[in-house]
């Protein structure tokens, strides 16, 4: 895609709001409207809709405003239902709108529309079981089209194949490596966002969040469901994924057990093909916040792959037990970038966080008593607030872990940290019903879609300890807003919906000639920082939740990233699981 693109549609919303209601719809002519903000994927069948009719312009005392909806078939042909909206709510500080909602009961499986007299037509969404499925496996997928040194030959990539970039079999040390001399062969793994750098910090972590989500229910994606290279060798194509990147943190482990922080240029490549890019690669710096989300991750993954390969298991175990030893060498080894290198930091001055969850993980891996005594001097900070991923969500990742194993855990830390995931998860529930759009954060900066789905995770982990239906319309909300119902009117994922992405902050889709983004891909979403100003136009003064721009220069707010993909496919994964449970 090579067309910039303004994202003004906000001055396209109407202000009929506040007019009378008409005769019901009219037959739908093709025209919609982002007035109405809804999840453009789908509900399920137990699923109430929620929708918002919005208006960028506070509505005056004493307006008449319609109170009449309606629910058609996708075609407007047929009505299905009526209802009324609510009075006008004034969400100008935070979303920019003044805003009337309607709440639809469930619906019959099918294709619908909500109609609003003199606002128009809504886009379509689906009611239907599985309803997720496929934003699930887009979401895996996408992991697949940002393989480094890969060819994506048509047959799995469709029209965004590709020739294979950054081979990375002769990479250099740069001094901060601790080295001078030789090099490294460092294969495989995933692009970082939309650079083409690899980084341990935030390939380790999404690993873990993606892991998660198959120790809770199980194999998401069996053998054939994502169609990569691997599918049809008789084990699990989710499984198969990951492995590609762990396969390539494995190699950035130092011979003394620690980790190299990154593998990247000394600077961002330009917007070409991965195969274009031709600067030097080096591994950057070793540091103890990379070398214990390794340790996590792969204490983690040595559970995980036991069945699938016992001798792999056994390698990730030895190479976590290694960088546990090394990090417990050196507590002060943090990261900063050298002066000659401005790709990604990921620094971080405090490894509290990152310690608990690698010493949960070798814990609830081995059961030995030197784990469990780091622990108790080291508990983790059960917390959430925005901006809390790759810093210092891995606490979370450690309560999460160790209530996995009541039979492992002692009683009193068990019983502490359910305790904490419980309270914290019934304060974002509580969010849920007073925020607009029904979203559990406030506070929008860099990544904000990812500390949506980061609530909803932590609303899933009490769900699974202490089952309850608000936690589960909470995680509902939240996907929704993800998916359509926010003041953008935008499904933040590539691909799906409506109306999505169509100028993310991605070199391949920058550069491949292909109107649409590569599919699959999370954008960042909202950030009222706004960092990319001079390269980017928003909307004059926007408002938190506007503060997102459908152009390719926005690395603010419309970048994409591990650590934001991985969250969406845990809840996106997690709500299929539960679906099924209860039968839809």
């Amino acid at each position: 895609m090579r067309f910039p693109l303004l994202f003004a549609f906000l001055t396209l919303l109407y202000t009929a709001c506040s007019s009378d209601a008409g005769e019901g719809p009219p037959a739908y002519a093709d025209q919609t409207t982002p007035a109405i903000q809804l999840n453009q994927v789908g509900f399920y069948p137990d699923q109430p809709i929620r929708f918002t009719c919005a208006d960028t312009q506070a509505v005056s005392p004493g307006a008449v405003a319609t109170s009449v909806f309606y629910v058609t078939d996708a075609k407007g042909d047929s009505t299905v239902y009526e209802g009324t909206l609510s009075d006008s709510v004034n969400w100008q500080d935070l979303a920019g709108v003044t805003a009337r909602t309607g709440t639809v009961d469930p619906l019959p499986v099918g294709e619908y529309r909500i109609y609003v007299p003199e606002v128009g037509y809504s886009y379509p969404f689906r009611v239907q079981d599985s309803v997720l499925r496929d934003v699930f496996v887009g979401s895996m997928r996408g992991l697949y089209y940002q393989r480094a040194g890969a060819e994506l030959p048509e047959v799995h990539a469709g029209k965004w194949a590709r020739a294979a970039g950054h081979l990375d079999t002769t990479v250099y040390y740069h001094p901060s490596s601790g080295r001078s001399e030789g090099t490294l062969s460092s294969p495989g793994g995933w692009y970082d966002a939309g650079d083409y750098n690899k980084y341990i910090v935030n390939g380790a972590f999404p690993v873990g969040q993606y892991l998660a989500l198959y120790e809770d229910v199980g194999d998401p994606a069996a053998d054939g469901a994502l169609n990569i290279p691997e599918s049809g060798n008789g084990k699990s194509d989710y499984l198969d994924e990951l492995k590609y990147e762990l396969d390539w943190m494995l190699t950035m482990q130092d011979e003394d057990g620690g980790l190299y922080h990154k593998l990247t240029t000394l600077a961002f490549d330009g917007m070409v093909m991965p195969e274009a890019g031709s600067g030097r690669r080096y591994v950057v710096g070793k540091s103890i916040t990379a070398t214990l989300n390794f340790a996590a991750a792969t204490a983690q993954a040595s559970r995980v792959y036991r069945d699938y390969d016992a001798d792999y298991a056994d390698r990730l175990l030895a190479a976590s037990r290694r960088a546990w030893s090394w990090a417990g060498n050196n507590p002060d080894a943090f990261f900063r970038n050298p002066a000659d290198v401005s790709t990604g930091q990921y620094g971080d001055n405090n490894s509290d966080d990152e310690q608990a969850w690698a010493a949960a993980e070798l814990f609830a891996t081995t059961g030995e008593q030197e784990f469990y005594n780091d622990l108790q001097e080291h508990p983790p900070r059960v917390r959430f607030g925005a901006g809390v991923g790759w810093t210092s969500y891995m606490a979370n990742m450690a309560a999460f872990t160790l209530l996995r194993f009541p039979d492992r855990v002692p009683r009193e830390m068990y019983d502490h940290l359910e305790g904490l995931v419980v309270t914290l998860a019934d304060s974002l529930v509580q969010r849920t019903e007073s925020n607009a759009y029904f979203q559990p954060i406030t506070e929008f900066g860099w990544g904000s879609n990812s500390d949506v789905m980061n609530a909803a995770m932590v609303m899933a982990a009490a769900h699974l300890r202490r089952p309850r239906r608000e936690y589960i319309d909470a995680i509902g909300h939240s996907m929704n807003y993800i998916l359509g119902h926010n003041p953008n009117a935008v499904c933040y994922l590539t691909g799906f919906g409506e109306r999505h992405p169509m100028f993310i902050h991605h070199r391949p889709s920058a550069s491949d000639g292909i109107d649409e983004p590569v599919p699959g891909l999370l954008s960042g979403g909202p950030n009222a920082a706004q960092q990319d100003r001079p390269e980017t136009t928003y909307k004059p003064n926007a408002a938190p939740m506007q503060s997102w721009a459908d152009q390719t220069p926005s690395y603010a707010s419309n970048e994409i990233c591990l650590n934001w993909n991985a969250p969406f496919s845990y809840v996106s994964g997690f709500m299929e699981y539960v679906a099924a449970q209860t039968g839809n």
